[in-house]
């Protein structure tokens, strides 16, 4: 079994690696984990302009004006650290000013109202299956499993519970 190991939502990875390392300890089979931004980059370069030098920046909406990110080469080998980012005009001015950027995932819907450069293109994906198997095989392929037991997904940030402002009564 493939599953997403972030970042992303809190409550989505959490759900979906319980439900999948159930499963997975059920059956006695492997669990195979594979990054979300790996899968948007992969996604993007099967649907989206991607030249041999061009770099994908896979983006996962974090909410107000900031982003997960990591960025690809054409072929989706990891070429930075995940991280948060906020946005602005001059994020990622340095890989755009040497060339095309393929912005993937819901992030990129975000950056699209503030960059203005001619270099920046936009695969609007959204994170499904399909961008996970290329990735899976491999994994499965080098037997390269996750613990059942101890696998946790990559949240980046610490989850922080808020207090709500609505009133009950």
């Amino acid at each position: 079994m493939v599953v997403s190991e972030g970042p992303g939502s809190y409550t989505g990875l959490r759900v979906g690696v319980s439900i999948a390392k159930g499963l997975c300890y059920g059956a006695n089979k492997p669990l195979i984990a594979v990054s979300s931004l790996e899968l948007l980059a992969r996604l993007a370069a099967r649907d989206g302009d991607v030249s041999p030098e061009s770099v994908i920046v896979s983006m996962i909406d974090a909410r107000r004006m900031e982003v997960y990110a990591a960025k690809f080469d054409s072929s989706c080998n990891p070429i930075s650290p995940v991280e948060a980012v906020i946005l602005d005009e001059l994020s990622f001015s340095s890989e755009l000013s040497k060339g095309p950027v393929l912005f993937a995932g819901d992030g990129a819907r975000k950056f699209m109202s503030v960059v203005n450069n001619p270099n920046a293109r936009f695969a609007l994906v959204d994170a499904d299956a399909r961008g996970m198997s290329t990735s899976a095989l491999r994994k499965y392929l080098l037997g390269d499993f996750v613990d059942v037991a101890y696998f946790e997904p990559f949240y980046l940030k610490d989850f922080v519970a808020g207090i709500t402002k609505k009133r009950l009564l």
